[in-house]
C-alpha cells in the first residue's frame, strides 16, 4: 500500500489502537502523542523513557508483530527540540524541518512550473499552494510564507 495513502493511515489508526490501550493503560503515560505510526512520550525523566522504551519493543514485536526502526528512535533533550511529523517542536514554539521547507520549495516549484506550462490548472496549483501555506500555520513560518509568495509573484 503507499505510503501518504488516506487508508494506510486509517489502517494505521486501527492497528496501532492497541498500542494506544497499552500505553496510556497500561504504562499509565499522560504525554504520549501519535499520528498514523508515528508517536513521540515526553518525561523529564532519561531512564523511566529507557524502561518504557523497552516494554513498548516487547509489547509491538509479541502483540503486534512489529519492530519499532533503530534509526527513527531517539531521547533528546525537550529544549534541543523534537523532531515530529515535519516539525521540530520545541517548548515555546514550532519550526519547519529544514528537509521538509526543502521539499516544499522543490514541489513548489515543480508545480509553478506545470501551470505556467499549462499541464496542471490554476486551480490546481493554488490547491498545492494553499497547502503548503497551511502547513506554515502550524510553526513560526512567517519569513518562510514571504519567500514562497515572493516566488510566485516574480516568476
Amino acid at each position: 500500500m503507499p505510503l501518504g495513502n488516506v487508508t494506510s493511515q486509517i489502517f494505521a489508526n486501527i492497528y496501532l489502537n492497541e498500542l494506544d490501550w497499552f500505553i496510556k493503560r497500561k504504562l499509565c503515560i499522560k504525554s504520549y502523542f501519535r499520528y498514523a505510526d508515528d508517536f513521540i512520550i515526553t518525561h523529564p525523566d532519561k531512564e523511566y523513557l529507557l524502561c518504557v522504551l523497552k516494554e513498548i519493543k516487547v509489547f509491538l514485536e509479541t502483540e503486534l508483530n512489529l519492530q519499532l526502526h533503530p534509526k527513527k528512535v531517539s531521547i533528546r533533550k525537550f529544549h534541543r527540540g523534537v523532531d515530529f511529523l515535519g516539525y521540530v517542536i520545541l517548548p515555546h514554539y514550532k519550526v519547519l524541518r529544514t528537509k521538509t521547507k526543502k521539499r516544499m520549495y522543490r514541489k513548489l516549484k515543480e508545480k509553478y512550473i506545470q501551470y505556467q506550462c499549462r499541464v496542471i490548472s490554476q486551480e490546481k496549483f493554488k490547491q498545492s499552494l494553499q497547502s503548503y501555506l497551511g502547513m506554515l500555520k502550524h510553526c513560526k513560518g512567517r519569513t518562510i510564507k514571504e519567500k514562497i509568495i515572493d516566488l510566485v509573484k516574480n516568476k
